[in-house]
């Protein structure tokens, strides 16, 4: 038995200092995801990394408390069960924050920070200071760091162009070559009709190269005969 399972004052002391590191590393996560208006920010990350460590700690000290009970015994106990199950826990919460808008999708990142606060939480609680820290340490290089690596690159985005028409006035050819005109390559495309309005909607999803404005080509289809909306996302 290792002295950092003894029970006691001096145990319930470094358990405690356990939860108040786990809570200073959360801290530090959620305050860049705060700063940059995520939905889950400082007090989300710091409540899923104390959360983490306390259920990692009370996992640990169930092998102390029901450690008598071996693979001979009538009575089988698994405590790392509690520990296994925050992972599940985590992808629950982690979902709540992803969000779909059109072809874009948003919250990933905060997403995969909460679940890293997780597994640190379970690092500081497993009395895995080390490696806690160095994780704590390598997300904040991400997050701060190669977001600024990222903008050298030169990334495609996927956009959506809906054009409403008077029905019979508007062709998908004619949407095909302005898109070509602008250098845009389409992925998706779909239609639908309005009969009793006499309407037609068409919905393009298209790949834009980044730095290149949706305005110039909503005028440009704006420019053609009967369209009555036009709307680039």
């Amino acid at each position: 038995m290792t002295p950092d399972l003894l029970p006691g004052f001096d145990y319930q002391t470094t358990i405690l200092a356990k939860l108040l590191l786990a809570a200073f590393l959360g801290g530090l996560l959620g305050l860049e995801r705060e700063v940059h208006g995520r939905p889950a920010g400082f007090r989300t990350h710091l409540l899923v990394t104390v959360g983490a460590c306390l259920m990692a700690v009370v996992s640990e000290h169930y092998f102390y408390k029901f450690g008598i009970y071996d693979s001979s015994s009538a009575i089988r106990l698994d405590p790392s069960r509690v520990a296994a199950q925050i992972v599940t826990g985590i992808g629950f919460l982690g979902a709540g924050v992803i969000l779909k808008e059109g072809q874009s999708v948003r919250g990933l990142t905060t997403a995969a920070c909460l679940w890293v606060t997780a597994g640190i939480g379970m690092a500081i609680g497993a009395g895995l200071y080390l490696p806690g820290i160095a994780v704590a340490l390598l997300s904040l290089v991400s997050l701060l760091v190669l977001k600024r690596l990222e903008r050298l690159f030169k990334k495609d985005r996927y956009r959506t162009l809906i054009v409403n028409a008077v029905e019979g006035a508007l062709t998908r050819e004619t949407l095909l070559d302005v898109l070509d005109e602008q250098g845009l390559r389409l992925v998706d495309f779909a239609v639908d009709r309005d009969c009793e309005k006499s309407e037609i909607r068409f919905d393009l999803v298209f790949v834009q190269p980044e730095g290149l404005p949706g305005v110039e080509l909503a005028n440009r289809i704006a420019e053609l005969d009967q369209v009555k909306r036009v709307r680039v996302r």
